[in-house]
């Protein structure tokens, strides 16, 4: 009798313990899986790259760098578009206000065309005081001045009051570009705010949540000239080949807005 109790109280005791563990781990997987993220995702992705027609591959990013003409603290280089003001010190019968053309070059008298773009400011400066130097004048001082710049314009599009393309200073914030664009509009999403970069042959894209930052829970990234930025509406499912539809129309209207003088 002795042993038949103790059998039983034991196995009484076990089955407690087993359903007092199932119950644990049950409650355990609910709590996990019904917890929120700590930052929203927007993206329903299966893939995070894909190939882009004109080359190179769109990549999604959690952050995006800065551009590599600027990580250094180096000077952004001359964009085709571009208008410039060339001095010749003391000899003002050179003097010329001139448009980068799409080949990136521009014309000056005496010397004739001169690469511009992918340049800096100094480097251009240079190169046209040694083609001066080397037949015309000596020892020529030449002062370049960007007057209107296409590299310091950003792109806004999507779900924003006034989508359009828009200059910015070096100091420029996310914030400050929708501020451009006029906020969002009516279905426009906070939390489905893309940046797209051109880093390279590629082009990065991230996903900024601005509710965030603006209760102060995200940092306020720097916009760089070049960069498209895309608003989403709040019902949409952001997918990669949403992101890639996005680029091109926002790519698109950049180039449009470049030929407006």
């Amino acid at each position: 009798m002795g042993v038949f109790h103790f059998a039983k109280s034991y196995t009484g005791t076990l089955c407690v313990l087993l359903a007092s563990l199932a119950m644990s781990a049950c409650t355990s997987t609910s709590s996990t899986t019904s917890s929120s993220p700590t930052s929203v995702d927007a993206l329903q992705l299966t893939s995070t790259s894909a190939s882009l027609s004109g080359g190179g591959a769109l990549q999604v990013v959690k952050d995006l760098p800065a551009p590599q003409n600027t990580q250094n603290g180096s000077e952004q280089p001359l964009s085709p578009n571009d208008v410039l003001e060339v001095n010749v010190f003391q000899v003002d019968n050179l003097n010329r206000i001139v448009q980068v053309d799409a080949g990136g070059q521009i014309s000056l008298p005496l010397i004739g065309t001169v690469i511009a773009a992918g340049k800096t400011v100094r480097q251009l400066e240079q190169e046209i005081e040694s083609a001066y130097g080397a037949n015309y004048l000596q020892s020529p001082d030449v002062s370049v001045f960007v007057k209107e710049s296409i590299g310091q314009r950003v792109t806004v599009d999507g779900e924003v009051t006034k989508a359009g393309i828009f200059p910015v200073s070096s100091n420029s914030s996310l914030i400050d570009a929708i501020a451009l664009a006029g906020g969002f509009n009516n279905v426009g999403d906070a939390k489905k705010v893309f940046v797209y970069r051109n880093v390279g042959p590629n082009t990065l894209v991230a996903n900024y949540n601005v509710e965030q930052i603006r209760a102060g829970k995200s940092r306020n990234p720097r916009i760089y000239g070049g960069d498209k930025i895309v608003v989403f509406a709040s019902k949409s499912k952001i997918a990669l080949n949403n992101l890639k539809d996005a680029l091109g129309v926002a790519s698109s209207a950049a180039r449009i807005g470049a030929l407006v003088p």
